[in-house]
């Protein structure tokens, strides 16, 4: 017979992915802190040229260190989740897929919910689209294979930004062709510029109804951009599933040369390659395109994606230490409710700066957004370690596996 499915017990839980998930925590509300303070469409472009002094030195350290690189580490994160839930089905008989499809449908419920009631910026919708793709076609992908296919499927916005760039090549002997391509391009950033401002007045100054109905476009236009992006997401979680299949997150020590190569090709490589792409394009100007452009995304991504991977090899070499292990384990706790964090950072953030709460929208100076980042970032790994002394799982997390195993997990620790 088969054995019942059910969440993760305590004794089986990787440490260091609760750690990194903890860690990714804090990157994702530093990255997000501009979208909630301000616009979300200026946060998108890279660094906001009308700022000046430490606040334009903040945005620029932010688009070197962040932007990019913890939403990279969280989207591995949940590849590895992925994996180890299949795992754990298999070892009991099952092939997981059910179970797993009802996760990811209640994810999808979650994400729609976050997107129109609390913040357009949401990433969940995303992660549950992507994931059907990663049932439906990855599932039994080899581990060897594993890593091909992600960095494949992580290079299409890539391989998309070149092919852009060649039109625009083309196009600079036919001036019909070239002027298509400007109009487009104009009416991109036109459209950016629009949305902006509806944003400033919906989130800055509307009511809460108002605020939805402007959610809801959001919403709607990032679901259009899925196609784009899309292939992205699966990638990752396919680098993801590897780490975990491979053994490497689980056994650190067995791949500690794997590990130290990370760390050191990912931030000796992957820092100077973001700091190249800024300097080639600061801030994102749909009207110009061609090879500066695409050249400039190339080395955004492929930095990104080396930067996030040296972080992630210095947190899981750092483990091994013992005077590390035990200061890095105050973000397991916030790693174990990462979906209850992640949420909450929003509705925190929404309700101080959006209109129908303290109305700080655009008056805290980017300057000082970070220290707000600490301060609320810490009182969250208070209330997690808190939290999980009294109670197994976080509030979301144990609604989520209720949810996905349709049975009601115990909650109160003892």
């Amino acid at each position: 017979m088969r054995a019942q499915l059910g969440p993760v017990a305590e004794a089986e839980r990787i440490e260091a992915m609760d750690v990194l998930r903890g860690f990714a925590l804090l990157g994702i509300l530093l990255m997000n802190i501009e979208a909630f303070a301000g616009p979300l469409y200026i946060a998108l472009l890279g660094i906001d040229p009308r700022l000046h002094g430490a606040d334009y030195v903040v945005d620029a350290a932010n688009e070197l260190v962040v932007r990019g690189k913890f939403f990279t580490l969280f989207s591995i994160l949940f590849g590895m989740g992925f994996a180890v839930m299949l795992e754990r089905a298999r070892a009991r008989g099952s092939s997981g897929v059910a179970t797993y499809l009802r996760r990811l449908l209640a994810l999808l419920a979650i994400g729609l919910a976050h997107a129109v009631l609390v913040w357009s910026g949401d990433i969940l919708v995303g992660y549950a689209l992507a994931g059907l793709l990663l049932l439906l076609l990855f599932r039994k992908t080899p581990v060897s294979r594993l890593p091909k296919w992600g960095l494949l499927l992580y290079a299409a916005p890539v391989l998309l930004g070149w092919l852009m760039a060649v039109a625009w090549l083309s196009a600079q002997g036919d001036p019909d062709a070239l002027a298509k391509i400007q109009a487009d391009g104009a009416k991109m950033q036109a459209m950016f510029a629009e949305g902006t401002e509806a944003q400033r007045l919906a989130f800055g100054s509307g009511s809460f109804a108002e605020a939805v109905q402007r959610r809801i476009v959001d919403t709607r236009d990032q679901l259009g951009y899925f196609a784009f992006g899309g292939p992205m997401y699966v990638g990752l979680f396919l680098l993801g599933a590897w780490f975990l299949r491979s053994g490497a997150i689980r056994d650190p020590d067995a791949h500690r040369p794997l590990w130290t190569r990370l760390r050191a090709i990912g931030l000796l490589l992957g820092l100077p390659m973001v700091a190249l792409g800024l300097w080639l394009v600061p801030y994102m100007d749909m009207t110009a395109q061609g090879p500066r452009a695409a050249l400039a995304s190339t080395l955004s991504f492929g930095g990104n994606l080396l930067v996030c991977l040296g972080y992630m090899a210095t947190i899981v070499l750092a483990l091994r230490h013992p005077a590390w292990a035990r200061r890095l384990a105050w973000f397991a706790p916030a790693g174990r409710m990462a979906l209850t964090n992640y949420l909450m950072q929003s509705v925190v953030c929404t309700l101080v700066f959006y209109g129908y709460g303290l109305g700080y929208f655009e008056r805290l100076p980017r300057a000082w957004q970070p220290l707000f980042v600490f301060l609320l970032f810490a009182a969250q790994v208070l209330f997690s370690r808190w939290w999980l002394s009294k109670y197994r799982f976080g509030p979301l997390e144990w609604a989520w596996r209720w949810t996905t195993y349709g049975t009601r997990p115990a909650l109160r620790v003892g």
